[in-house]
């Protein structure tokens, strides 16, 4: 799967991952406790909707035009957060996920980004400007490795990767393994594509595997059936995620659903334990 971010800025996709992790970010900062925030393939950082790539695909017609047309208030964190890159009342910018850790940051929090791709890593420093954000370019699972456990104690490790290499979630399983048995108590969020349901059966039987306790999956499929050949949606796994984040997530969902859902669709969105998954939408 080729997946250079700038053709899906404010996706679907887009919404769901960045209206979770507002959500569980605020949800940990309900402790005044310092938290380190690492995200491990940054990209860019903020993305031009007006842009050529972006133009190209359109798919920010579907994600985040969607929800700035949506009534519900349980997007509002949402919406605050894409408004704050944008001068007017109009959406021509998208923030990637580094500038809206940025936005949610406190002063005894720290941000660390990550991004191995040169001309990115580049684009994303001009877009730090003016943040306490520390920009790496690193190989991503290296990074992650390297800085767990955090200094701060508690802390959250966001992996994003475009799924361009056939062994990604081979990579994203390893490294996952490996940084728990150094980090059992850390808080970590992989987002990942859905193309077909098999495959994602496939791994999360693997990442069962890895006997991690409280391990939470969502899943946003888009269709009411899955098209074959094509981006059918995504989702996120999310390592030890807090109780208050847990509890406010259903109502969320469904808003998020209800916002997303093609024409002719009502779509599906799944969250729950691994091998314990509650369906909303079905």
């Amino acid at each position: 799967m080729n997946y250079r971010h700038s053709f899906h800025a404010g996706n679907s996709a887009d919404v769901v991952k960045h209206s979770l992790l507002i959500a569980l970010v605020r949800a940990l900062q309900l402790k005044q406790g310092a938290l380190t925030l690492i995200d491990t393939h940054s990209g860019c950082g903020l993305y031009d909707l007006d842009g050529d790539q972006a133009q190209r695909t359109g798919e920010a017609t579907q994600g985040v035009l969607r929800t700035f047309a949506d009534p519900s208030p349980l997007l509002n964190d949402y919406r605050a957060a894409v408004q704050a890159v944008n001068a007017g009342t109009e959406q021509h910018l998208y923030p990637g996920s580094p500038r809206i850790l940025a936005q949610l940051l406190r002063p005894q929090d720290i941000l660390i980004l990550n991004e191995k791709h040169p001309e990115d890593a580049s684009a994303l420093r001009d877009a730090m400007r003016g943040t306490q954000a520390a920009v790496h370019e690193r190989d991503a699972y290296e990074l992650w490795l390297a800085m767990v456990p955090t200094r701060t104690g508690r802390g959250v490790v966001v992996v994003d990767p475009p799924y361009e290499q056939t062994d990604e979630r081979a990579r994203i399983t390893a490294t996952l393994a490996a940084a728990y048995r150094k980090w059992a108590h850390g808080v970590t969020v992989i987002w990942y594509p859905l193309k077909d349901r098999a495959t994602h059966r496939q791994w999360k039987a693997q990442l069962r595997r890895l006997g991690i306790p409280k391990f939470m999956g969502v899943e946003h499929w888009l269709y009411d059936s899955v098209q074959p050949g094509i981006y059918n949606g995504a989702g996120l796994f999310i390592v030890n995620p807090p109780y208050a984040f847990t509890q406010a997530l259903p109502p969320l969902l469904e808003a998020l659903r209800a916002a997303l859902a093609p024409e002719g669709h009502r779509g599906e969105i799944t969250s729950g334990w691994l091998g314990e998954v509650d369906r909303t939408g079905s």
